[in-house]
């Protein structure tokens, strides 16, 4: 897409975008209050990030399980810079023209992982609708680097939707094999022209389906926020949705405003009702749900992968 086509599409995301008005944040329950992170393993980790200079999710997008995982030395590298070219309302993920790709970032990203030891890593990115494949080949070049370099390490991706890109573009990840393909649907679809109005709910649906019909073997994963003002019943709608993509694992969470200019929060959800949300995903046929108030994407994603590929190995041998 040339840099005057970016321009124009940025400049229309901003005028529409919901998030302009600034909106109070709210007072957050007991029961999503977290420590601030002050351990020796957290700021060894964002040193080794920025010596790499490498982008995290756990910094750009706010997350408040940062100081637990840092700690552990575990973080989700986000590739292809830390500017998005979208602007959804629930991310604190920065806006506007992103640089160039990095051609180093593939083995900052193997390096990393080798350096703190990781099992099992979570790749992510911002949106580059910029480029002609969405960023598809840094996903591809980040996943061969780190099998070339820490070839015991299991991969888990989280991709964006790759909205009008060929094809070809999953196609390629997908081919790369790895182990885990995670593309989350954030919101239930009536809400996706204020929450996130540069997708479309049913070609992330369709982008889910497609991993798993081009390759059976690599577990799925979506998750989605709750609190936004979403109805009990979308959210076993979106539940069912995911199933018929055949879906393995469902994250759930709860949405917390990461300014006063993003999209405020609708309902604290409690507790109680995430073990109900949760246990009703069970039992529509998920391999493994995660739901709490602080689940995010890649919280414990190393330990949740162990649960995953083991409750498989068990629904299959029942099913012999």
């Amino acid at each position: 897409m040339a840099r005057g086509r970016v321009s124009r599409y940025l400049a229309g995301m901003s005028e529409a975008d919901p998030i302009l008005t600034p909106v109070p944040k709210q007072r957050k329950p007991d029961w999503i209050r977290v420590k601030a992170p002050t351990s020796t393993g957290f700021a060894e980790t964002r040193r080794l990030m920025r010596s790499l200079n490498l982008a995290t999710v756990c910094e750009e997008a706010a997350c408040p399980n940062i100081g637990e995982c840092w700690t552990k030395k575990h973080a989700t590298v986000m590739i292809l810079g830390d500017t998005c070219t979208r602007a959804c309302a629930f991310c604190n993920v920065k806006t506007g023209m992103p640089r160039a790709v990095d051609p180093l970032e593939p083995e900052h990203v193997a390096t990393a992982a080798a350096e703190l030891g990781l099992e099992h890593i979570v790749i992510t990115s911002v949106d580059r609708d910029d480029l002609p494949d969405g960023g598809a080949k840094q996903f591809v070049r980040v996943i061969e680097a780190l099998r070339r370099n820490t070839p015991s390490t299991t991969i888990e991706i989280l991709t964006p939707d790759f909205r009008n890109k060929p094809e070809a573009a999953v196609e390629s990840i997908v081919a790369a094999r790895p182990d885990v393909y995670n593309h989350n649907l954030e919101t239930v679809p009536r809400l996706y022209p204020t929450i996130r109005p540069g997708a479309r709910y049913y070609a992330s649906l369709r982008l889910l389906e497609s991993v798993k019909r081009q390759d059976p073997s690599i577990f799925t994963k979506s998750g989605v926020m709750v609190g936004l003002g979403e109805q009990r019943l979308e959210v076993h709608q979106v539940m069912d949705d995911m199933r018929s993509a055949d879906v393995d694992f469902l994250t759930m969470g709860q949405y917390l405003q990461p300014t006063p200019r993003h999209a405020k929060v609708e309902e604290f959800v409690t507790p109680q009702t995430f073990s109900a949300y949760a246990a009703i995903a069970r039992a529509k046929g998920f391999l493994l749900v995660a739901a709490s108030p602080l689940t995010r994407s890649s919280y414990h994603a190393g330990d949740d992968f162990a649960k995953m590929r083991a409750n498989r190995e068990a629904r299959l041998a029942a099913a012999r």
